[in-house]
């Protein structure tokens, strides 16, 4: 698989006890690279935001669902890396560019590191 690179809307960022969920949503009719994206939920992913300066972020990419408006995209990012995720608050509600990179780490050894 390779780098997928989305326009999208960075829609949401919700603290959970151990992690925190990013959504973002594709407002197209069309899915960009739909193909590899979708072999890639239930895997892990780096995650860039493009033009925030935070280097790739591991995480749990968790579903992708479409409706005829839009598909949501929705990742797990582990709790530790608070950081790097606070440095994309200012992001939030915005439309974005987004790469994900396939991992070769399996979603035990993320949540084990």
């Amino acid at each position: 698989m390779t780098k997928v690179k989305l326009n999208v809307l960075f829609k949401k960022m919700q603290k959970d006890d151990k992690k925190e969920v990013l959504m973002f949503h594709v407002l197209s009719d069309e899915l960009p690279h739909a193909d590899d994206l979708l072999k890639m939920p239930g895997t892990i992913v780096y995650l860039s935001v493009e033009k925030s300066e935070v280097e790739p972020i591991g995480a749990e990419f968790v579903s992708i669902q479409r409706d005829s408006k839009k598909t949501v995209l929705k990742f797990n990012v582990k709790g530790d890396t608070k950081d790097k995720i606070n440095k994309l608050y200012p992001f939030a509600g915005e439309n974005v560019s987004i790469t994900l990179e396939p991992s070769q780490m399996s979603i035990d050894e993320f949540y084990e590191e």
